[in-house]
This record gives C-alpha cells, structure tokens and sequence, in this order.
C-alpha cells in the first residue's frame, strides 16, 4: 500500500537543473552565486532588507538570539505551544525560557498573557531580554497587540517564522516583523534545501553579526584569526540553488495547501466534534499543515485512535505539538496559563497537506477519517481503532 505522507518534499525540473547547474560551475563550497542570489531573492520575497542562509531554521534562531546580546541570566518569553527549536534555541545561549499560553482561536502566543507575565517580570526586576514569537502552523502571531506590550516594556521581538513562509499579517509578510525573524526549509515545509534555514531582518548589523558568528566568527586577516567562538552554520551554495527554484513556486505551493485545507472543511466539517485551525481575522494563513481538533465525546473516537487507523492504512498523521511546558527538558521553567495548549495537545492532529497530494490521496485521507467513528462504536475493524 503507498504510503501518504504528512508533508513530503515537494520539487520538480527547475530544482534538478540549478541544482546541477551549480554543480557543473564547481561551485560547490558553502558559498557562491546562488547563495548570494537565493539571500536578496528571499528578503525581496519578504519584504525586508537583509538575509543570512543558514544551515537550519534552529541555527537561524540561535544566531537571532546571539545577535542581539541576549545570554545568561536574561529571560526569553515564548508560547509554550512550538516545536522544541524555539525552546532549545533559548538554552542554547544560557537564557532562561518562560512559556506562555496560547489564544484558543489562533494557537498563537496570547497577548494578554504576554502582557501579564511582562508586569510580573517588571515588578520582580527579572530581566526579560526578548519575546520569541510563534507564527505556528503557517499562522502569524498578533503582531499589532503584541508591539504594542513589547513597546510598553521596551522589549525585543524576535520571530519564528519556521513554518510560515508566504503567510500574511495584514499586508505584510510573515517575517517581517520584530528586531529579526527565523525560517525552515526543512524537507517538510513550504520550501526546502532539504535542511536549511534563513535569519531575516530590517536590520544590516543583526544579520553582518550572524553572518560572522556563522562562519567561525572568523577575524579580518590573511591567516585564520578568531577573536571569539563561532559556528558552523551556513547554507551551501548547492542547498541554495534548490532555494531559489523552490521559491520561484512558493505561492502555487501556497494556494495548493489552502485548497487542500478548503477540502478537509469541505468534507469534514459537517462531522460532529470535527473543528480546524482556520485564519485569524488578521491575515491568511499558508495552510502548511491542516490541523483539526476531535472532541471524542461528539465524534465518538479521539485523535489518538484517528492517528492509529490511518497509521494502519499506511497515512502518516501526526499529533500537534507538545507544549513545551509539559516537555520533561523545560519541566523546571515557568509558566503562565498552559490549559489552552494541553488542551490542544490532547484533541489535535495534523493531517496530510503536502502541496504536491494528489486529490485521489486526499480522498482516501477523508474517507478513513469518516470511518472512525463506525468501527469504534462496533468495536470492530480488524487494526487498532477497536482496540483503543
């Protein structure tokens, strides 16, 4: 049985041919025309001035961080619902993560317990070096309440963007806001280098800072000279010329998984207990992954016994993310509020949306879903529905 994967890579001819092309011009260290290219085409793409390539979107927030001085003894406030590369990236520097809840519409960080945990700091005189926002599952974060509490406790915003790329905010791109933002193209995002990232930034001297650091933090001499310690984390030349044919279809890709989501709600929607993270009012969301929600009371199944029936049909199906604050590594760090994330936890799943999914696999996404709660109320059907 072919297996329908959750969000498989997605290329075609013109990755192949820049791909070779850039090997046949023997460009194949980790620098060279198309990672040049590929950094001004991305921040034309997002709207801001400044790019970095990097080797991963991890990396990309390590530097972000780096950059802007923050270090031991600061703390970084960020939604506790996000995959652990947000939160590594906080330890990674010796900072101290402090995890927020998320709003229930949007799964983003919530801005008015943003702003309480920010009073708590001020009044405590704990130092709060950064806020790491969570653009999670291609929808932005509430950048216009979240300015303005950052504004009013004259914080830093840094942006996780990882997940996405050719999301809107109003008019502007996801990216585009705070001191700098971070990017994936990991093989499952809306693009990939296979691994890969991108730190962006209005500001020149953030990205000159991470693009030192990502080369050895090595000094201006003829010999190898290092005033400081530095990574290895720049993009290669060869990653890049895949970067650059993959963003040349980045709003196809886009429209793509919209529509699949569209179809999901179409068909899927009418099911008692059946919800989805749909676009906040604010912007338009890149459907990187359609996410839906089970009350297993109302659908008669939970999401778990969703996962495994179409795990049985060889359909990759994955929960949402684990809140950080219920991660054993981040067991020791604060949190305010986490009921909405758990919750989300405990009833989320993502399904199939890679933009290259055929419609007859969809088909056979929907069908098996729809299945689910028949075979649990028959307690029958042979695989691990009627056993959960």
């Amino acid at each position: 049985m072919k297996r329908i994967y959750l969000s498989p890579p997605h290329a075609g001819d013109l990755e192949r041919r820049l791909l070779l092309a850039a090997f046949d011009s023997n460009w194949i260290a980790p620098v060279g025309p198309d990672l040049d290219a590929f950094e001004r085409e991305f921040a034309e793409d997002v709207g801001v001035p400044c790019a970095v390539a990097l080797s991963s979107g991890t990396a990309a927030l390590h530097l972000a961080l780096l950059a802007l001085g923050v270090g031991r003894g600061d703390r970084v406030i960020t939604s506790t619902l996000t995959f652990a590369a947000t939160a590594n990236a906080i330890a990674y520097v010796g900072a101290t993560p402090v995890f927020v809840d998320v709003s229930r519409d949007t799964w983003t960080i919530d801005p008015d317990l943003l702003n309480e945990e920010l009073e708590s700091c001020a009044r405590s005189g704990a130092r709060v070096a950064a806020v790491l926002t969570v653009d999670l599952y291609g929808q932005c974060a509430d950048y216009d309440r979240i300015e303005a509490v950052c504004r009013r406790h004259g914080v830093l915003i840094v942006e996780d963007a990882a997940e996405a790329l050719g999301a809107t905010y109003h008019s502007r791109s996801a990216g585009a806001f705070g001191a700098c933002a971070a990017f994936s193209f990991n093989g499952n995002k809306i693009i990939t280098t296979s691994g890969g990232g991108m730190l962006v930034s209005h500001s020149r001297t953030v990205i000159d800072r991470a693009r030192h650091l990502a080369t050895q933090a090595r000094d201006v001499a003829p010999h190898y000279e290092h005033s400081e310690t530095g990574f290895n984390y720049r993009l290669s030349n060869l990653l890049a010329a895949i970067g650059r044919a993959q963003l040349t279809t980045l709003d196809d890709k886009v429209a793509r998984r919209r529509a699949i989501r569209q179809r999901y709600e179409a068909e899927l929607g009418h099911l008692s207990g059946i919800g989805f993270l749909t676009d906040a009012p604010y912007g338009q969301s890149n459907a990187w992954l359609t996410c839906i929600t089970i009350d297993p009371a109302a659908f008669g199944a939970s999401s778990d016994m969703v996962r495994q029936h179409l795990q049985d049909k060889n359909i990759e199906a994955r929960p949402v993310w684990k809140p950080m604050h219920l991660q054993p590594a981040f067991r020791h760090c604060h949190v305010r509020g986490g009921a909405v994330a758990a919750r989300v936890f405990a009833t989320g799943l993502c399904l199939p949306s890679g933009s290259g999914m055929s419609a007859a696999d969809q088909a056979l996404v929907i069908a098996a879903i729809e299945e689910v709660p028949r075979l649990a109320a028959q307690g029958c059907g042979g695989g691990r529905v009627a056993r959960a």
